[in-house]
């Protein structure tokens, strides 16, 4: 799937519906071996915290991305006790239906298939299934430090495209060796003229990396401000910036320029790994000036915006993940985060079912969580 950098040549196109017809769990964290065939409309998962709502969305998230929405290590997404576990999905699109397989083994390389066709590589797994995530979590999307908003942009356009995938892990493995060479050359001058090559090589993946951030983070402001006017009343401007470490068709001479530094701190100083983004509310800085409530709004913001970017960039309706985010939103916010769902396959968690839930879902679309056991009501 060709990654879209520009937007002028955008075409109308019947966009995709989506969903998992079923899905079976064994030993993945603390759940109870599970297979359930969720509604294609919203599913809500109840119950007390630390019950098991969490580790469920979890294991959807990696069907789709290959690796936990939290960061950990794999080897704790196994059962305590267990030495293995297993993701089986079935995913339907209009025109196929594709099962995904994740095998994960103590002290052995995850494992996924697909249709029974082991991946290779983490890449192929992208596109067979879409997800978005919304958590309390994403806070830290608009408070914490760079990389967590570039962890945002990759996560988001690796699934969207398996090229922009290739091109930074390229990108990373060129880094991680010019870094090598730049700690050497400190200590053996020789090598010195060995560094030209490196430079040419993380300069051509790298300006692909920022040419499709640019891209993507433009047509993101877009959409983002829009719902971000709709969830304030008008009462808030949502403003999202790319701020590139580097301009597009600099990098080259701005490592050449760099290069004392570099070998100074032993590691390069300018690149896309160096990116970030900046949030504007009523134009200012919302890290440093926003409320939370400002804060949370700008991240649920971007999050609806992502709905919008998957249909509009691959044609296709993503899977939705709202892991207790409703209770973090006032009435109105509640009411349009809903509305903007509707129409889409949702798994959302929460401790109880508040009249906000209920008459946006039926009764058979409830299931209840305790103690790692899931049970439809």
């Amino acid at each position: 799937m060709p990654f879209i950098t520009g937007y002028d040549d955008w075409k109308e196109k019947e966009v995709v519906w989506l969903h998992i017809q079923e899905i079976s769990l064994q030993a993945f964290r603390n759940l109870e071996p599970l297979h359930i065939q969720p509604t294609t409309g919203i599913n809500v998962f109840y119950g007390d915290n630390a019950q098991g709502k969490t580790n469920f969305l979890e294991s959807i998230y990696f069907c789709a991305l290959g690796r936990s929405l939290r960061g950990k290590q794999e080897q704790q997404l196994i059962r305590f006790g267990a030495h293995e576990s297993h993701i089986r999905l079935d995913v339907v699109r209009s025109h196929r239906t594709d099962r995904i397989d994740v095998h994960l083994k103590r002290d052995e390389k995850k494992g996924i298939a697909i249709n029974g066709i082991a991946v290779r590589r983490l890449g192929e797994l992208f596109g067979t299934m879409y997800a978005v995530i919304f958590s309390p979590e994403d806070l830290s999307l608009i408070k914490e430090w760079p990389a967590e908003r570039r962890r945002f942009l990759d996560m988001e356009l690796c699934q969207m495209s398996q090229v922009y995938f290739y091109d930074l892990q390229q990108y990373t493995r060129i880094l991680r060796q010019r870094n090598t060479l730049l700690k050497k050359i400190k200590e053996n001058t020789k090598l010195y003229d060995t560094l030209s090559v490196w430079d040419t090589q993380l300069a051509q993946c790298g300006e692909k990396i920022i040419a499709a951030r640019s891209a993507f983070l433009a047509r993101l402001d877009e959409i983002s401000a829009l719902c971000h006017e709709k969830l304030t009343g008008g009462k808030d401007t949502l403003k999202t910036l790319y701020k590139p470490n580097c301009e597009q068709g600099q990098l080259e001479k701005r490592l050449q320029r760099s290069l004392e530094r570099d070998i100074a701190f032993g590691s390069t100083q300018v690149g896309p790994h160096k990116d970030d983004i900046l949030f504007l509310v009523n134009g200012k800085e919302v890290r440093q000036f926003g409320s939370q409530g400002q804060q949370r709004t700008t991240a649920l913001s971007a999050r609806l915006a992502e709905i919008t970017l998957i249909e509009e960039m691959t044609g296709e309706k993503p899977i939705l993940l709202l892991d207790d985010v409703l209770s973090e939103l006032d009435e109105n916010r509640q009411r349009y985060l809903m509305q903007s769902i509707e129409g889409l396959q949702s798994f959302l968690t929460c401790t109880g079912i508040e009249d906000s839930i209920r008459r946006y879902v039926q009764t058979d679309n409830l299931f209840y969580v305790q103690n790692g056991r899931i049970s439809r009501l």
